[in-house]
């Protein structure tokens, strides 16, 4: 599984009126991705970092 499917789960999930309208869970998302990635990036150079910022993006799949 990889975190931006598992976020956009979390929103289809939640009681967002516009996650009907087209586009509207990514732009949820969004920033709540850039958020997560800041708050990482302010915790370099841990070598977990680059890890965690791979699943974030989702080019990496989430350990389990």
């Amino acid at each position: 599984m990889k975190f931006p499917d598992l976020l956009l789960q979390a929103i289809g999930r939640s009681e967002i009126p516009l996650r009907f309208e087209p586009g509207a869970d990514e732009a949820v998302a969004a920033p709540v991705t850039e958020l997560i990635r800041a708050w990482l990036k302010s915790h370099s150079p841990n070598p977990l970092v680059e890890v965690l910022l791979e699943e974030l993006d989702g080019t990496r799949e989430i350990q389990s």
